[in-house]
């Protein structure tokens, strides 16, 4: 049996996950609520498609590529105090996104954001396992903690909708102060400390090449994505991360205290969960991206406007994610995980259907059905994965969690991205007239376009309009069947992979010996009282 984490004396559980919840909730909400400011970024910043990418994936290129490293870190350091340090990084560095004065320094920002956000994610989810030993409960808090997740994610547009409408995009930066007030304070007041007793030495080599191996390996991606193989250095990146990530595992294999216990991933139901949210994000995050952006410049939607019409997502994932553990407990996680994800291929591929002047209904039974599939989805994949690992290594667990959640949404982001750029700009037709620096602005976004038409004389402004938004649209219905067609392949390798149930004994046994040693704790810290 693993070593029980050191835990000191804490608050009521559940009220120490509504802290969790507020935490995660935060850093879902920052990933998703840019998508309704990109517009006004583009009028006032004016970034090139290139940087517009950048702001919108770097925030979670970093949270991946530091994941790993920062679970591991609070398993040494302790987990609390990672959640508490982070907290204050992540205000700090929203203050700089939200005065940004130019793409360059908003995309510093966003990456800054994702290191402060490193160190809250995987601390959440292993406390969870720290304040609730028992399977049914931690089953149950997961869902709590999944559903507020997969609600932030899908409350992102609403947010910055709201704020939009009376304020300019930073202050979709600055709502995260004051709900980092409300976590500090009681977070040092209700969160018990818990931490690895027997952490080892901290490999630096270890958290290098993590690093190296993960933001390489998904920046070659994103290049190749945009420029093929123009660019000499998109192929050496990519065989540089790859050769990293191989270095790494080789090195924990040897490790006598690895970073991240890698043989984790020679259980069945630890990889289903793992390959599950990295394809589902890799599928859903691109293609909701653009979304925003089709309600908005397409439709003409404001952003208040575009913040409700994304609102079934909203309700769906919470709902998904609190029906979790109810679900898996009556059908099975194989039967729940596949189903969902097959929903979400079903969802995605509805939005292929879509038009310049398609009726709201296909939109929202779409977002309604990816919401709540994505909910489920999300809190059963971070059950899996924390039930098959050891408790004085679940925060480097919980990492590889939520880097393949984060590393799916930045690939979807770029690979869905580079499909709608790479189609809206071979599908552009530019009125005769338009001069080559004006036509390749219009041919780098669709807010490009739309500040060029604005330029214009009504009848070129109409037809380069209607070209636009014919071109942007035929983008995001091709990323869809894509995104549709990766959902339906998850749903069948997670299929494949949970056919086979975990050895039963070795998983009760872990169990009762986690609760045994938390009723001791608990029995010490009452006689104590």
């Amino acid at each position: 049996m693993s070593p029980t984490p050191v835990v000191t004396r804490s608050g009521p559980r559940w009220a120490g996950l509504g802290v969790l919840v507020l935490a995660v909730t935060l850093v879902a909400v920052d990933a998703t609520v840019l998508s309704l400011a990109i517009p006004s970024i583009t009028e006032t910043l004016r970034p090139s498609g290139t940087q517009l990418l950048w702001i919108g994936d770097v925030y979670s290129f970093v949270l991946a590529g530091l994941l790993v490293s920062m679970g591991a870190l609070s398993d040494r350091l302790g987990r609390k105090r990672v959640l508490l340090a982070g907290s204050v990084a992540f205000g700090a560095a929203s203050l700089l996104a939200a005065y940004a004065p130019g793409p360059g320094w908003l995309i510093v920002a966003r990456a800054l954001l994702g290191v402060a956000g490193a160190t809250l994610m995987p601390s959440t989810l292993s406390l969870i396992r720290t304040l609730f030993p028992d399977p049914r409960e931690r089953a149950t808090a997961i869902g709590v903690w999944g559903a507020g997740a997969a609600a932030g994610a899908a409350l992102g547009p609403l947010v910055g909708g709201v704020l939009l409408e009376h304020f300019w995009w930073g202050s979709v930066f600055l709502l995260n102060l004051p709900v980092m007030v409300l976590l500090l304070v009681f977070g040092a007041w209700l969160l018990p400390e818990s931490r690895d007793p027997r952490p080892g030495r901290w490999d630096v080599l270890s958290v290098l090449l993590s690093m190296a191996g993960v933001i390489g390996l998904v920046y070659g991606v994103k290049e190749f994505a945009v420029h093929g193989l123009e660019r000499w250095t998109t192929p050496l990146v990519f065989a540089l991360g790859a050769a990293a990530l191989v270095v790494f595992v080789r090195r924990q294999l040897r490790l006598e205290a690895p970073l991240l216990d890698v043989r984790l991933f020679r259980n069945a139901r630890f990889t289903a969960a793992v390959l599950s949210s990295l394809i589902c994000l890799i599928g859903l995050s691109g293609v909701i991206f653009f979304m925003s952006q089709y309600l908005q410049l397409v439709r003409g939607y404001s952003p208040l406007h575009a913040g409700f019409a994304e609102m079934p997502a909203f309700v769906g994932s919470v709902a998904g994610g609190l029906l979790a553990a109810r679900l898996a407990r009556r059908a099975g996680a194989r039967r729940v995980l596949t189903a969902s994800l097959f929903v979400m291929g079903l969802g995605i591929g509805v939005l292929g259907f879509v038009r310049v002047d398609s009726a709201y209904l296909l939109l929202g039974s779409s977002f309604l059905a990816l919401g709540t599939a994505e909910g489920v989805v999300y809190a059963l994949s971070s059950d899996l994965v924390l039930g098959a690992a050891p408790a004085a290594k679940s925060g480097a667990a919980s990492a590889v969690s939520e880097t393949a959640y984060e590393l799916g949404a930045a690939l979807g982001i770029a690979l869905v991205g580079s499909i709608v750029t790479a189609l809206y700009a071979g599908s552009l037709s530019v009125p005769a007239g338009v001069g080559p620096a004006l036509a390749e602005r219009a041919g780098q976004s669709l807010g490009g376009a739309q500040e060029v038409a604005a330029g214009l004389p009504a009848g070129p402004a109409g037809q380069l309009l209607a070209s636009a938004d014919d071109a942007f649209v035929h983008g995001i219905t091709t990323a869809a069947w894509v995104s549709a067609a990766l959902l339906l392949a998850a749903a069948a390798l997670a299929h494949r992979l949970l056919r086979h149930r975990p050895a039963t004994a070795a998983v009760q046994e872990r169990v009762r010996g986690d609760a045994q040693e938390r009723a001791r704790e608990l029995a010490q810290e009452h006689a104590h009282r």
